[in-house]
Protein backbone atom coordinates (compact mmCIF):
# COMPACT_ATOMS: atom_id res chain seq x y z
CA UNK A 1 0.00 0.00 0.00
CA UNK A 2 2.83 2.39 0.84
CA UNK A 3 4.45 1.76 -2.54
CA UNK A 4 1.16 2.43 -4.31
CA UNK A 5 0.82 5.72 -2.43
CA UNK A 6 4.34 6.68 -3.48
CA UNK A 7 3.43 6.02 -7.10
CA UNK A 8 0.11 7.86 -6.77
CA UNK A 9 1.68 10.93 -5.15
CA UNK A 10 4.42 11.00 -7.76
CA UNK A 11 1.79 10.95 -10.49
CA UNK A 12 -0.24 13.74 -8.86
CA UNK A 13 2.86 15.92 -8.55
CA UNK A 14 3.78 15.38 -12.21
CA UNK A 15 0.16 15.99 -13.14
CA UNK A 16 0.13 19.42 -11.50
CA UNK A 17 3.11 20.47 -13.63
CA UNK A 18 1.36 19.18 -16.76
CA UNK A 19 -1.75 21.10 -15.73
CA UNK A 20 0.27 24.29 -15.28
CA UNK A 21 1.73 24.09 -18.80
CA UNK A 22 -1.64 23.09 -20.26
CA UNK A 23 -3.24 26.11 -18.66
CA UNK A 24 -1.18 28.36 -20.92
CA UNK A 25 -2.62 26.59 -23.98
CA UNK A 26 -6.17 26.91 -22.64
CA UNK A 27 -5.92 30.62 -21.85
CA UNK A 28 -4.71 31.52 -25.33
CA UNK A 29 -7.36 29.33 -26.96
CA UNK A 30 -10.13 30.89 -24.88
CA UNK A 31 -9.04 34.38 -25.94
CA UNK A 32 -8.34 33.80 -29.63
CA UNK A 33 -9.94 30.48 -30.53
CA UNK A 34 -6.64 29.10 -31.80
CA UNK A 35 -4.22 26.55 -30.45
CA UNK A 36 -0.97 28.28 -29.41
CA UNK A 37 1.97 26.27 -30.68
CA UNK A 38 4.28 28.94 -29.23
CA UNK A 39 3.53 27.96 -25.62
CA UNK A 40 6.46 25.55 -25.47
CA UNK A 41 8.78 28.23 -26.84
CA UNK A 42 7.45 30.67 -24.24
CA UNK A 43 8.32 28.20 -21.49
CA UNK A 44 11.82 27.92 -22.96
CA UNK A 45 12.39 31.68 -23.26
CA UNK A 46 11.05 32.32 -19.76
CA UNK A 47 13.28 29.61 -18.27
CA UNK A 48 16.31 30.88 -20.18
CA UNK A 49 15.67 34.42 -18.99
CA UNK A 50 15.39 33.29 -15.38
CA UNK A 51 18.49 31.09 -15.58
CA UNK A 52 20.71 33.71 -17.20
CA UNK A 53 19.43 36.75 -15.31
CA UNK A 54 19.87 34.97 -11.96
CA UNK A 55 23.56 34.77 -12.93
CA UNK A 56 23.93 38.15 -14.65
CA UNK A 57 22.13 40.41 -12.15
CA UNK A 58 24.34 39.49 -9.15
CA UNK A 59 27.40 40.11 -11.36
CA UNK A 60 26.08 43.48 -12.52
CA UNK A 61 25.23 44.57 -8.97
CA UNK A 62 28.35 43.08 -7.37
CA UNK A 63 26.42 40.79 -5.03
CA UNK A 64 26.42 37.12 -4.19
CA UNK A 65 23.90 34.89 -6.00
CA UNK A 66 21.01 34.05 -3.72
CA UNK A 67 17.44 34.93 -2.81
CA UNK A 68 17.63 38.62 -3.76
CA UNK A 69 19.23 37.80 -7.09
CA UNK A 70 16.51 35.23 -7.83
CA UNK A 71 13.74 37.67 -6.89
CA UNK A 72 15.18 40.37 -9.14
CA UNK A 73 15.65 37.85 -11.96
CA UNK A 74 12.03 36.72 -11.59
CA UNK A 75 10.74 40.31 -11.70
CA UNK A 76 12.80 41.16 -14.78
CA UNK A 77 11.77 37.90 -16.47
CA UNK A 78 8.10 38.65 -15.73
CA UNK A 79 8.51 42.12 -17.26
CA UNK A 80 10.14 40.48 -20.27
CA UNK A 81 7.11 38.20 -20.73
CA UNK A 82 4.81 41.25 -20.51
CA UNK A 83 6.85 43.07 -23.15
CA UNK A 84 6.73 39.93 -25.29
CA UNK A 85 2.92 39.87 -24.97
CA UNK A 86 2.68 43.53 -26.03
CA UNK A 87 4.97 42.96 -29.02
CA UNK A 88 2.99 39.91 -30.14
CA UNK A 89 -0.28 41.83 -29.90
CA UNK A 90 1.02 44.98 -31.61
CA UNK A 91 2.98 43.33 -34.41
CA UNK A 92 1.06 40.10 -35.01
CA UNK A 93 -2.40 39.71 -33.49
CA UNK A 94 -3.61 43.25 -34.16
CA UNK A 95 -3.46 42.56 -37.89
CA UNK A 96 -5.22 39.22 -37.59
CA UNK A 97 -8.44 40.26 -35.84
CA UNK A 98 -11.42 38.27 -37.15
CA UNK A 99 -9.18 36.18 -39.39
CA UNK A 100 -9.63 32.45 -39.89
CA UNK A 101 -8.37 30.15 -37.14
CA UNK A 102 -5.89 28.58 -39.55
CA UNK A 103 -4.25 31.98 -40.05
CA UNK A 104 -3.87 32.49 -36.31
CA UNK A 105 -2.53 28.96 -35.93
CA UNK A 106 0.17 29.56 -38.52
CA UNK A 107 1.02 32.82 -36.77
CA UNK A 108 1.67 31.01 -33.49
CA UNK A 109 3.92 28.51 -35.28
CA UNK A 110 5.90 31.42 -36.68
CA UNK A 111 6.10 33.01 -33.23
CA UNK A 112 7.39 29.70 -31.85
CA UNK A 113 10.28 29.53 -34.33
CA UNK A 114 11.07 33.20 -33.77
CA UNK A 115 11.24 32.78 -29.99
CA UNK A 116 13.45 29.69 -30.30
CA UNK A 117 15.90 31.66 -32.44
CA UNK A 118 15.86 34.80 -30.31
CA UNK A 119 16.35 32.74 -27.15
CA UNK A 120 19.50 31.21 -28.57
CA UNK A 121 20.83 34.59 -29.78
CA UNK A 122 20.18 36.47 -26.54
CA UNK A 123 20.78 33.86 -23.85
CA UNK A 124 23.06 31.31 -25.51
CA UNK A 125 22.62 27.67 -26.43
CA UNK A 126 24.28 25.87 -23.52
CA UNK A 127 22.53 23.95 -20.76
CA UNK A 128 21.86 26.20 -17.76
CA UNK A 129 20.71 25.54 -14.22
CA UNK A 130 18.14 27.31 -12.08
CA UNK A 131 18.62 27.23 -8.32
CA UNK A 132 15.67 28.69 -6.44
CA UNK A 133 16.35 26.79 -3.23
CA UNK A 134 13.99 23.88 -3.78
CA UNK A 135 14.84 20.93 -1.51
CA UNK A 136 16.50 18.12 -3.45
CA UNK A 137 16.47 15.32 -0.88
CA UNK A 138 13.51 12.94 -0.53
CA UNK A 139 11.72 12.45 2.76
CA UNK A 140 9.58 9.80 4.42
CA UNK A 141 6.04 10.66 5.49
CA UNK A 142 3.24 8.72 7.23
CA UNK A 143 5.80 6.60 9.10
CA UNK A 144 3.28 6.06 11.89
CA UNK A 145 0.76 4.66 9.42
CA UNK A 146 2.92 2.52 7.15
CA UNK A 147 5.99 0.58 8.13
CA UNK A 148 8.99 2.45 6.77
CA UNK A 149 6.80 5.36 5.68
CA UNK A 150 6.06 6.69 2.20
CA UNK A 151 8.97 8.09 0.22
CA UNK A 152 8.22 11.52 -1.29
CA UNK A 153 10.43 13.86 -3.30
CA UNK A 154 10.39 17.21 -1.51
CA UNK A 155 11.32 18.95 -4.76
CA UNK A 156 8.35 17.41 -6.54
CA UNK A 157 6.12 18.23 -3.57
CA UNK A 158 7.25 21.87 -3.54
CA UNK A 159 6.75 22.13 -7.29
CA UNK A 160 3.28 20.61 -7.06
CA UNK A 161 2.24 23.02 -4.30
CA UNK A 162 3.44 26.06 -6.26
CA UNK A 163 1.75 24.82 -9.43
CA UNK A 164 -1.49 24.05 -7.56
CA UNK A 165 -1.62 27.50 -5.94
CA UNK A 166 -1.05 29.23 -9.26
CA UNK A 167 -3.63 27.09 -11.05
CA UNK A 168 -6.26 27.75 -8.37
CA UNK A 169 -5.52 31.49 -8.37
CA UNK A 170 -5.85 31.70 -12.14
CA UNK A 171 -9.02 29.62 -12.17
CA UNK A 172 -10.62 31.95 -9.63
CA UNK A 173 -9.37 35.06 -11.44
CA UNK A 174 -10.75 34.09 -14.83
CA UNK A 175 -13.98 32.69 -13.43
CA UNK A 176 -15.05 35.50 -11.11
CA UNK A 177 -13.51 38.74 -12.42
CA UNK A 178 -14.54 41.16 -15.16
CA UNK A 179 -11.44 40.19 -17.11
CA UNK A 180 -12.55 36.57 -17.03
CA UNK A 181 -16.01 37.44 -18.29
CA UNK A 182 -14.52 39.59 -21.04
CA UNK A 183 -12.21 36.73 -21.98
CA UNK A 184 -15.11 34.33 -22.36
CA UNK A 185 -16.97 36.86 -24.49
CA UNK A 186 -13.96 37.32 -26.76
CA UNK A 187 -13.55 33.57 -27.08
CA UNK A 188 -17.19 33.15 -28.16
CA UNK A 189 -17.23 35.89 -30.81
CA UNK A 190 -14.58 38.53 -31.51
CA UNK A 191 -16.91 40.84 -33.41
CA UNK A 192 -19.71 40.62 -30.85
CA UNK A 193 -17.26 41.31 -28.03
CA UNK A 194 -15.97 44.40 -29.82
CA UNK A 195 -19.52 45.60 -30.53
CA UNK A 196 -20.30 45.79 -26.79
CA UNK A 197 -17.12 47.72 -26.02
CA UNK A 198 -14.70 44.98 -24.96
CA UNK A 199 -11.18 46.07 -26.03
CA UNK A 200 -10.01 42.99 -27.92
CA UNK A 201 -6.40 44.11 -28.15
CA UNK A 202 -6.16 44.75 -24.43
CA UNK A 203 -7.68 41.37 -23.61
CA UNK A 204 -5.15 39.65 -25.84
CA UNK A 205 -2.28 41.45 -24.09
CA UNK A 206 -3.63 40.41 -20.68
CA UNK A 207 -4.07 36.78 -21.71
CA UNK A 208 -0.68 36.49 -23.40
CA UNK A 209 0.93 38.10 -20.34
CA UNK A 210 -0.75 35.64 -18.00
CA UNK A 211 0.25 32.77 -20.30
CA UNK A 212 3.79 34.14 -20.20
CA UNK A 213 3.79 34.20 -16.39
CA UNK A 214 2.47 30.64 -16.34
CA UNK A 215 5.27 29.71 -18.75
CA UNK A 216 7.78 31.42 -16.45
CA UNK A 217 6.71 29.47 -13.38
CA UNK A 218 6.60 26.22 -15.35
CA UNK A 219 10.03 26.96 -16.81
CA UNK A 220 11.51 27.63 -13.38
CA UNK A 221 10.12 24.39 -11.98
CA UNK A 222 11.19 22.35 -15.00
CA UNK A 223 14.59 24.04 -15.18
CA UNK A 224 15.23 23.52 -11.49
CA UNK A 225 14.64 19.78 -11.88
CA UNK A 226 16.18 19.01 -15.27
CA UNK A 227 18.17 22.07 -16.32
CA UNK A 228 17.32 24.59 -19.04
CA UNK A 229 18.09 23.45 -22.57
CA UNK A 230 16.49 23.88 -25.95
CA UNK A 231 14.65 20.58 -25.78
CA UNK A 232 12.51 22.25 -23.12
CA UNK A 233 10.29 23.77 -25.81
CA UNK A 234 9.38 20.28 -27.07
CA UNK A 235 9.19 18.83 -23.56
CA UNK A 236 6.52 21.40 -22.73
CA UNK A 237 4.42 19.99 -25.55
CA UNK A 238 3.93 16.90 -23.39
CA UNK A 239 1.01 18.91 -22.05
CA UNK A 240 -0.80 18.53 -25.39
CA UNK A 241 -2.61 15.34 -24.32
CA UNK A 242 -3.69 17.12 -21.14
CA UNK A 243 -5.39 19.82 -23.20
CA UNK A 244 -7.08 17.26 -25.43
CA UNK A 245 -8.27 15.24 -22.45
CA UNK A 246 -9.53 18.16 -20.36
CA UNK A 247 -10.87 20.28 -23.22
CA UNK A 248 -9.36 23.24 -25.06
CA UNK A 249 -11.85 25.68 -23.53
CA UNK A 250 -11.79 24.52 -19.91
CA UNK A 251 -9.49 25.73 -17.14
CA UNK A 252 -10.79 23.06 -14.71
CA UNK A 253 -10.32 20.56 -17.53
CA UNK A 254 -6.62 21.40 -17.72
CA UNK A 255 -6.31 20.67 -14.00
CA UNK A 256 -8.26 17.41 -14.04
CA UNK A 257 -6.64 16.28 -17.28
CA UNK A 258 -3.17 16.92 -15.90
CA UNK A 259 -3.87 14.91 -12.77
CA UNK A 260 -5.40 12.01 -14.71
CA UNK A 261 -2.48 11.79 -17.11
CA UNK A 262 0.14 12.25 -14.40
CA UNK A 263 -1.31 9.44 -12.30
CA UNK A 264 -2.02 7.26 -15.32
CA UNK A 265 1.56 7.52 -16.57
CA UNK A 266 3.11 6.60 -13.23
CA UNK A 267 0.70 3.80 -12.30
CA UNK A 268 0.77 2.17 -15.74
CA UNK A 269 4.56 2.35 -15.93
CA UNK A 270 5.02 0.78 -12.50
CA UNK A 271 2.34 -1.92 -12.66
CA UNK A 272 2.02 -2.67 -16.39
CA UNK A 273 5.47 -1.71 -17.62
CA UNK A 274 7.20 -4.91 -16.52
CA UNK A 275 4.78 -6.99 -18.62
CA UNK A 276 5.28 -5.03 -21.87
CA UNK A 277 8.95 -4.16 -21.62
CA UNK A 278 8.52 -0.70 -20.09
CA UNK A 279 8.22 2.66 -21.80
CA UNK A 280 4.49 3.09 -21.14
CA UNK A 281 5.13 6.45 -19.52
CA UNK A 282 6.38 7.80 -22.86
CA UNK A 283 3.27 7.05 -24.93
CA UNK A 284 0.45 6.58 -22.41
CA UNK A 285 -0.77 10.19 -22.54
CA UNK A 286 -0.84 10.30 -26.33
CA UNK A 287 -2.79 7.06 -26.64
CA UNK A 288 -5.32 8.30 -24.10
CA UNK A 289 -5.61 11.59 -25.99
CA UNK A 290 -6.16 9.68 -29.25
CA UNK A 291 -8.99 7.71 -27.68
CA UNK A 292 -10.66 10.94 -26.59
CA UNK A 293 -10.21 12.46 -30.04
CA UNK A 294 -12.05 9.49 -31.52
CA UNK A 295 -14.92 9.26 -29.03
CA UNK A 296 -15.11 12.64 -27.28
CA UNK A 297 -13.13 15.23 -29.26
CA UNK A 298 -14.22 18.14 -27.08
CA UNK A 299 -12.59 16.54 -24.02
CA UNK A 300 -14.03 16.01 -20.57
CA UNK A 301 -15.08 19.61 -19.93
CA UNK A 302 -14.69 21.34 -23.31
CA UNK A 303 -17.39 22.64 -25.59
CA UNK A 304 -18.21 21.08 -28.96
CA UNK A 305 -16.69 23.05 -31.78
CA UNK A 306 -20.07 23.24 -33.50
CA UNK A 307 -21.43 25.00 -30.41
CA UNK A 308 -18.85 27.74 -30.72
CA UNK A 309 -19.38 28.47 -34.41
Amino acid sequence: MAFFLETLLGGLMSGMLYALVALGFVLIFKASGVFNFAQGAMVLVAALAMARLSQWIPQWLGMEPGLLGNVLAFIVSAILMFVLAVVIERWVLRYLVNQEGTTLLMATIGISYLLDGLGQIVFGSSVYSIDVGMPKDPAFILESVFEGGVLVSLEDLSSAVVAALLVVALAIFFQYTSVGRALRAVADDHQAAQSIGIPLNRIWVVVWTVAGLVALVAGIIWGSKYGVQFTLSTAALRALPVVILGGLTSVPGAIVGGLIIGVGEKVSEVYLGPYVGGGIEIWFAYVLALVFLLFRPQGLFGEKIIDRV
